[in-house]
This record gives C-alpha cells, sequence and structure tokens, in this order.
C-alpha cells in the first residue's frame, strides 16, 4: 500500500464529511499497465429522505475495501478501442473478495429500509440479488430491449462508448417503494440516471445509487444531481 492514513486522520476527516483516500498497490496483468485503485469512504446525509447515511471507518474496512480494489483489473481497448474495461470478472474469483463486497453494501443499507434493489443488466444482476435477500427487499432487474417478456416501460440513456435503451417491467415497483439502484461501475452516469428515471416514473423513491467502482475522471456522479452515490473504489 502505497499510502496509509492514520486512524486520527480518518476520524478528522469523517467528522469534517470529507472523502477518505488510500492508495493502492496495482493489480497487475500481461495485458495491461497497473492502473491503482482508491477506496472512497465518506460520510453524507441524505436530505431528501432524512436518512443519516453516516460511514463508520473501522481498520478492518479499510482492510476489506484493499483486498476488494486489487482483485479488479483493467483491460484496454475493450469493447471499443480507447476504453479501459473495469472487469469485475476478477473479483468474483475471489471468495473473500466477493463476499466483503456484499456485506459492504449490507451493512450499509440494512436499517435504511429498502423496499426494492434494482440491478443494473448485467452486472448489476451479480450484487443486487445477495444484497436485496439480506436486507428483505425484492430484487428488480432493469433489461436491455427486448430481455422482458412482459408490458415495459423503457429508457433511453448515453453511455461513455454510445447509446442504448433500459426496460422494466410495469408492476414490479409500486409507488412508495423505497428504492436502490446497483451496478458494478459507475462512469458517465448515464446508466444510472436511466434507471432512477424508470423508477420514478412509477413512484418510487431511489434512496441512493451503489456501485463498487467509480470511473472519477468522466464525472457521472455529477450528473446524479443532488441523488446519493455510494461507491467503494475509485479508478485514479
Amino acid at each position: 500500500m502505497a499510502a496509509i492514513i492514520s486512524s486520527r486522520r480518518l476520524l478528522s476527516n469523517l467528522t469534517r464529511g470529507t472523502f477518505v483516500t488510500t492508495n493502492l498497490s496495482s493489480f497487475s496483468s500481461q495485458t495491461r499497465s497497473p492502473t491503482h485503485f482508491t477506496p472512497i469512504r465518506y460520510l453524507k446525509t441524505i436530505a431528501s429522505s432524512n436518512i443519516a447515511a453516516t460511514t463508520r471507518i473501522r481498520n478492518d474496512d479499510v482492510d476489506r475495501i484493499a483486498k476488494i480494489s486489487s482483485t479488479i483489473r483493467i483491460i484496454p481497448d475493450f469493447p471499443k478501442p480507447g476504453i479501459m474495461f473495469h472487469d469485475i470478472t476478477t473479483l468474483l474469483l475471489d471468495h473473500a473478495a466477493f463476499k466483503d463486497t456484499i456485506d459492504l453494501f449490507v451493512e450499509r443499507y440494512k436499517d435504511m429500509n429498502i423496499s426494492v434493489v434494482a440491478g443494473v443488466e448485467a452486472r448489476g444482476f451479480i450484487f443486487g440479488p445477495p444484497i436485496a435477500l439480506a436486507i428483505g427487499a425484492k430484487f428488480v432487474p432493469l433489461r436491455k430491449p427486448n430481455r422482458l417478456p412482459g408490458e415495459v416501460i423503457s429508457e433511453e440513456y448515453s453511455l461513455e462508448y454510445g447509446t442504448d435503451i433500459m426496460e422494466m417491467h410495469l408492476g414490479a415497483v409500486q409507488a412508495g417503494d423505497q428504492a436502490l439502484v446497483v451496478d458494478d461501475l459507475i462512469a458517465t452516469g448515464g446508466t444510472l440516471c436511466a434507471a432512477m428515471k424508470l423508477l420514478e416514473r412509477v413512484g418510487a423513491h431511489v434512496v441512493e445509487c451503489a456501485c463498487v467502482v467509480e470511473l472519477v475522471e468522466l464525472k457521472g456522479r455529477d450528473r446524479l444531481g443532488e441523488k446519493p452515490l455510494f461507491v467503494l473504489t475509485s479508478s485514479t
């Protein structure tokens, strides 16, 4: 680990509501240059729902996030030239890192009265269902066009390398549902914005969006407006 933040500094930063970051060693492979990940933990209040979203930093939290970060690899020029693809399949190969990922999300959301976890296709389907099961919420898949058999509502959105359409079954989410949107990564923020629009169109309240990885340089967080975003790691 390139730098270690003392526990005193961690507590000081948290009381000021600032980001707490630690530089991690890169996860290297023969197909790419080393890329560093930084765990992000923050203190934030969700004004729209009066939930005090206070993240408590413990030594084992830092250790778990460091482990998660170290298992994510970067594949250059995939799926198109110029795209640095963040591959979480290597995280899934590590039982401890995968479990820690789910546990960190569950620890955050277990007391937020979430009634529906909406997972974005496709990797939101990996992390969303175990979170939903653990916190006692239903899981709703948000899918690409023509994948759902019933009546759907659709939302077009932009990606960092094109456009796409997201669909959700009508009736899967009810007015008044407290929703959590889950995906593996936030880049430009277009996918999460489309997911929130689908949920809000049927009267649900989106409490927060949750991702494993944030690509900070693409400023997707800015597109979410006032909606809170919780991530475990960010690329630098």
